[in-house]
């Protein structure tokens, strides 16, 4: 009994950095996915986050 907890805690700790890797890149697919959606809607990565028709408007 003693055996198969040391080797499902073994088994645990080898996965966790696989894990980790996951969901970081899970988040950053989310957040590509969320920058694509907003330049799709017209909005800028600038400092402050525009949309590119208001840029345009106000440099006629």
């Amino acid at each position: 009994m003693k055996r198969k907890q040391i080797a499902s805690a073994v088994a645990l700790l080898t996965m966790l950095p696989w894990l980790s890797g996951c969901w970081m890149l899970a988040a950053a697919g989310a957040g590509a996915y969320g920058g694509y959606q907003m330049k799709k809607e017209g909005y800028t990565l600038q400092n402050p986050i525009t949309k590119e028709e208001d840029k345009k408007k106000s440099t006629k």
